[in-house]
């Protein structure tokens, strides 16, 4: 396979410095695995990491492109993607106020509930797009290989996996839970208004 090892670099090194930036992906799973809820922060990693890819399909073969040049399109992607925030976090409040965000028996904290909340944040986050957009126009050359293009898919979403798995390691420790106990309200207010500040944010810039 004819691998274009300088341009892997440069796009996975830009890819990471995105990952690794705060936003409502690492508030999602930092709250969920700091609560206790350590495989719906599984999920959400799976979830996030699985749309980023999407979203990169789709910027390699112009269909992104298209979207994001579709107004009404973006628009209500990114209202809908900002209304979803917020009720992530109004539900973080609540679970702060009632203690039951850890709580299995109920379809709380489950691997398919964070897989569905990771997948819809990144999918509804016009962001992401514009993200993809531009770091392939800067990174990646026309002229790149399919092999190439193939590694850098595969190299984005492992990525992610392993700095959202270093997240949910970190904070599913002994001290960060004992801390979570002990401030677990606080916690949760705190990246619910995270959450719904950001969904606040992306409404606000289409109105």
């Amino acid at each position: 396979m004819d691998f274009d090892l300088p341009i892997i670099a440069t796009a996975l090194g830009l890819y990471l410095a995105g990952v690794v930036s705060p936003g409502p992906n690492f508030a999602l799973v930092s709250r969920m695995a700091v609560s206790g809820a350590k495989q719906s922060a599984i999920g959400a990693t799976l979830g996030l990491a699985s749309a980023s890819t999407l979203y990169a399909v789709l910027t390699m073969t112009g269909l992104a492109l298209l979207l994001t040049q579709i107004g009404w399109l973006s628009a209500a992607l990114q209202i809908a993607g900002g209304c979803y925030l917020i009720y992530l976090g109004l539900k973080a409040w609540v679970n702060g106020d009632s203690g039951t965000y850890g709580d299995t028996s109920r379809g709380v904290g489950s691997f398919w509930s964070g897989l569905q909340s990771g997948t819809i944040v990144n999918l509804a986050n016009p962001k992401c797009i514009a993200f993809f957009v531009s770091l392939y126009a800067v990174a990646i050359p026309a002229s790149a290989t399919l092999s190439t293009k193939l590694a850098i898919l595969a190299g984005g979403f492992l990525l992610e996996i392993i700095w959202y798995g270093l997240v949910i390691t970190l904070l599913s420790t002994a001290p960060a839970r004992s801390a979570f106990k002990r401030f677990g309200r606080w916690i949760e207010r705190a990246v619910g208004t995270l959450l719904a500040g950001f969904g606040l944010r992306l409404i606000a810039e289409k109105l």
